[in-house]
């Protein structure tokens, strides 16, 4: 016992000769709900981890003039005005337990089904410098989502970003989680970031991955939809975090991202609460920024792991231009467009196949696979363009060839309807359109 003290006074003796126990303190300054603003600390740093007076925690959201603003993370006692602000000198990180596979944890490490704390855990940096250029490689693998729609004519490869996009109820989720199923026996970890979501829609997530055997290998990483923003804000870049330090090990990860269009939200109820010069539709002014720097981590490393990333945007009566929208667009690498005509019309899963786009395409599909998916989109594009005039319209009318492209891209159309939960492995899907399509 004795020698542990003198290790602490020695330790401590060390910490004053080189001025590392010296650590600037402020006063609270003013309160906007969960955002401190703080006098006092003008050496603080972005994302430092500050601790109000023994009652709250937060970090260094935004630095002004003569204040700085401290989003809150957590509070256990009630803040007033003229409280001690006290700078700890290190970078707010997150808590994660390699534990963590199976359970619905938040970004502090704690099991949300049980509210306890994993005994094994380690501190991840949520603000990280993204990987170098020169130690990514290129997207050639496929990343099976087990939907033909998916796989056979919009793929998908590991290191790719693709957009899912659509209006409420349209099955944005749904496509998630049957990517997350069909992994099973893959050698692939799964996480499932749940942004501002109810209890019970994720507790719905957990129980369905749950009944599949899905969450052998999944890690649901969640912030409700009661808890500050500031953790709202964060969790996701947590999630990537968990990611990352998978791939640097080697592993494949799909990350799927439920969803972006809240956490613009939240970006901007934060900044208008930091007075951060608004932008368009009262975002804030670097939401392009927070979104790219949070995608950007998704790739194929070229020591083997990859992170594969499918963000979800919520839209409103379809219109996939709006400014969140067309930002998300512009920073991944395709999209899967989903419409509630489609889903309406029981086309499930409703993608709008006219509007999806996958810039690698063919690139990360077998040979096989690329052939067929190329004559398959073809004729179903062919189809659709023509399906709004003569769907209706007499058959006798039609010329032979008009005829037989109709009969054709309706039969594609009614083979791409799919079950949800019910992967179709890839040798099976090369086999479905057989006598439909000439592949010359």
């Amino acid at each position: 016992m004795s020698k542990h003290v003198e290790e602490l006074v020695d330790r401590k003796c060390r910490e004053i000769v080189d001025r590392k126990n010296i650590h600037e303190v402020g006063r609270v300054a003013g309160i906007k709900n969960y955002i401190i603003e703080v006098e006092g600390l003008d050496g603080a740093a972005y994302f430092e981890k500050i601790v109000i007076d023994g009652k709250a925690e937060g970090y260094v959201s935004t630095i002004g003039r003569n204040r700085i603003y401290v989003a809150l993370i957590r509070k256990t006692e009630e803040i007033y005005v003229g409280d001690a602000v006290h700078a700890t000198g290190v970078e707010f990180k997150g808590i994660f337990s390699p534990d963590s596979i199976g359970h619905i944890v938040d970004m502090f490490g704690v099991d949300r089904m049980n509210d306890q704390k994993f005994d094994n855990t380690i501190e991840l940096a949520i603000e990280t410098p993204p990987i170098p250029i020169m130690d990514r490689g290129n997207v050639k693998r496929p990343m099976q989502t087990g939907v033909t729609g998916i796989d056979m004519i919009y793929p998908v490869g590991k290191g790719q970003r693709q957009l899912i996009i659509g209006d409420k109820r349209t099955g944005k989720t749904q496509l998630c989680l049957d990517a997350i199923v069909n992994q099973k026996g893959r050698d692939m970890i799964c996480i499932y970031i749940a942004i501002g979501k109810t209890k019970k829609e994720i507790k719905n997530v957990f129980y369905e991955l749950l009944k599949r055997g899905a969450m052998e290998y999944t890690i649901i990483i969640s912030a409700f939809n009661d808890e500050f923003p500031p953790v709202i804000k964060t969790t996701p870049f947590m999630g990537l975090a968990v990611a990352e330090k998978y791939m640097l090990e080697g592993k494949d990860v799909l990350v799927c991202i439920d969803d972006l269009k809240r956490h613009a939200d939240v970006c901007r109820e934060i900044g208008l609460l930091t007075g951060t010069v608004p932008g368009r539709d009262a975002y804030p002014s670097d939401i392009f920024y927070t979104h790219a720097r949070l995608l950007e981590r998704g790739c194929q490393h070229k020591d083997g792991g990859s992170v594969t990333i499918l963000p979800i945007c919520e839209t409103k009566g379809g219109d996939i231009t709006d400014y969140i929208s067309s930002n998300i667009i512009s920073i991944t690498d395709g999209q899967i467009v989903l419409s509630t005509k489609n889903f309406e019309k029981g086309n499930k899963p409703a993608i709008e196949y006219g509007l999806s786009v996958s810039r690698l395409g063919g690139a990360v599909q077998t040979r096989e696979m690329k052939a067929v998916g190329a004559v398959v989109r073809r004729e179903l594009l062919a189809y659709l363009e023509k399906c709004d005039v003569y769907e209706l319209a007499n058959e006798d009318e039609m010329s032979p060839e008009l005829l037989k492209s109709m009969r054709n891209g309706k039969a594609i159309r009614n083979k791409l309807r799919q079950y949800k939960f019910s992967p179709i492995p890839p040798e099976e899907m090369q086999h479905m359109f057989d006598g439909l399509v000439d592949l010359g």
